[in-house]
């Protein structure tokens, strides 16, 4: 005979099989989760290889544009030109 304290078997099962629901939810939100970061932080690197690359070929466009561009001219100076006194 079972004590008073003790919850039927049939009730056991049933707090069992609802807590492992629970946990299974849980899990499936976890994992749910994880993949949507998991997408985004693929989204950004793709992003920041892409602006990576086209910021690497600016650079090398503006560095073979000032190899090719002819020097500056110098700056003439004026001489002063003293004034009678």
């Amino acid at each position: 005979m079972q004590k008073p304290s003790e919850p039927r078997p049939g009730e056991r099962d049933g707090a069992r099989r609802r807590a492992q629901n629970h946990f299974e939810l849980a899990e499936a939100r976890t994992n749910l989760v994880k993949q949507m970061v998991d997408a985004e932080r693929k989204a950004l690197d793709t992003k920041t290889e892409k602006l990576k690359a086209l910021r690497l070929a600016k650079e090398e466009a503006d560095r073979i544009e000032a190899a090719n561009a002819p020097p500056p001219a110098p700056k003439v100076r004026k001489t002063k030109v003293a004034k009678p006194a």
